[in-house]
């Protein structure tokens, strides 16, 4: 194989097109409390793993120890049992931090819901 095709393609966005906002569920919450500090973002849909370790790590100034992704589906919702409508589908990404590092965005909110 040639040093062309092992290499991945760079995404031509900037760190804050990748980076389209934090997932502030309960269970996002949950993972952030334990050693291994894990933050979870939606992403743009063609981002790599390599292109989302960059972009957190210029934005936030952390080191990433870890990149998983997910693709979310597309689901149908039901509303007032009539009504249908579709829930667009999205990329979601599970970034775990190198121990003594930690994102303050999601430790703010947390303090304003309470």
């Amino acid at each position: 194989m040639s040093k062309q095709k092992l290499e991945h393609k760079k995404l031509k966005l900037s760190p804050f097109e990748i980076i389209l906002e934090p997932v502030l569920t309960e269970k996002a919450i949950l993972m952030n409390k334990g050693n291994l500090k894990k933050y979870v973002f939606k992403v743009h849909k063609d981002a790599s793993k390599g292109d989302i370790k960059d972009a957190v790590e210029q934005v936030f100034n952390v080191k990433v120890h870890k990149v998983n992704t997910i693709n979310i589906p597309q689901r149908t919702k039901y509303f007032r049992y009539r009504h249908k409508y579709n829930r667009n589908s999205y990329k979601k990404a599970i970034v775990t931090l190198k121990e003594g590092y930690s994102i303050d965005i999601i430790d703010k909110s947390v303090e304003k819901e309470k």
